[in-house]
């Protein structure tokens, strides 16, 4: 068995006392092994306290993945309206819907931007952009409107289209709508119990609007579960039916052409926020590109694969 020796000794006396000599003769004289209890090697003593700091930071580093990962791919489908004043989130429901006030105001009746932003705010306070089969005694859709006070069948009003293009008609015979304040706009054309709440939404509203009338570039985004099969076709009906304007169709979706740019990127906005209920899976404009994603990556634009060759060029493609 190994023995200790005087120079590991005089190593941890080094004042010489030999008092320590007896004890350590004594583990020398039994079955103490001093060269298995010998202090360890530089080498030795930093591989152990580099260990845990390795360890540690491969957890803390598999953690951080883990975490980047579920708030990448986890979580409901969701889209991402900038406008000058700030951001704005909705699901696809409420966002093809806010896309549709604004384009029914802008593309189809020709209205200024400012009407969209008055028809959003309105929307918001009364539905939560939501087309509510049910509300207050018979109102009913996006503006909670009533067919017991002339605004249309249940059916028609069930209709979003006819029910945002119905407070419009109302809106434009309102004195002054342009620069008046929201709440005595909105109040004139529904007459709600509470008035002062629609204030409480002119930002959202605001916001929307920019995003969703082309005031803002690349001012949408979804992030989407995949699509199931398209049809170009019926992309096309639709977007004629709520914006006006017809498109090419082809086996792999629709092209529309636009007088201006900001109309195109109204068209644009349409096809993302509409993109959850039609299969629609790339929108390009001109040298950009929005593509359906289930990532985060869902709410911005990118470079695109194919361009159309213009600002003023819209192709909506589906699978």
């Amino acid at each position: 068995m190994p023995r200790w020796r005087r120079d590991e000794f005089d190593d941890i006396n080094p004042s010489g006392d030999e008092s320590y000599a007896d004890q350590f003769q004594e583990w020398d004289q039994g079955d103490f092994a001093w060269e298995e209890h010998r202090r360890r090697g530089t080498g030795r003593r930093l591989l152990g306290c580099l260990l845990p700091v390795v360890v540690v930071a491969g957890v803390g580093f598999g953690g951080w993945k883990a975490y980047e990962y579920l708030g990448n791919y986890f979580g409901g489908e969701t889209c991402l309206l900038r406008g000058d004043a700030g951001e704005e989130k909705l699901d696809p429901e409420q966002a093809a819907n806010a896309s549709t006030i604004s384009t029914v105001a802008t593309q189809r009746m020709n209205l200024p931007p400012k009407a969209a932003h008055l028809g959003l705010s309105t929307a918001i306070q009364e539905s939560k952009l939501r087309n509510l089969t049910g509300g207050d005694r018979d109102s009913i859709g996006l503006f909670q409107q009533r067919p017991s006070q002339g605004w249309g069948t249940a059916e028609q009003i069930n209709d979003p289209v006819y029910s945002a293009s119905a407070f419009y008609d109302v809106l434009i015979e309102v004195d002054s709508w342009q620069t008046r304040p929201l709440t005595e706009v909105a109040q004139e054309v529904q007459r709600s119990g509470h008035p002062d709440a629609y204030a409480d939404h002119d930002t959202e509203g605001d916001i929307m609007s920019d995003a969703l009338t082309g005031a803002t570039t690349e001012g949408v985004g979804c992030r989407l579960d995949p699509a199931a099969d398209g049809d170009p076709a019926q992309v096309a009906t639709t977007l004629r039916e709520q914006t006006g304007h017809r498109g090419q169709t082809s086996a792999s979706g629709v092209t529309v052409t636009l007088d201006d740019a900001r109309s195109a990127r109204t068209i644009a906005a349409w096809g993302v926020t509409h993109a959850a209920f039609e299969d629609i899976t790339t929108v390009t404009l001109g040298d950009r590109e929005w593509k359906r994603q289930r990532g985060r990556d869902g709410w911005s634009w990118h470079a695109a694969s194919d361009p159309t060759g213009s600002d003023r060029v819209v192709r909506i493609t589906v699978k």
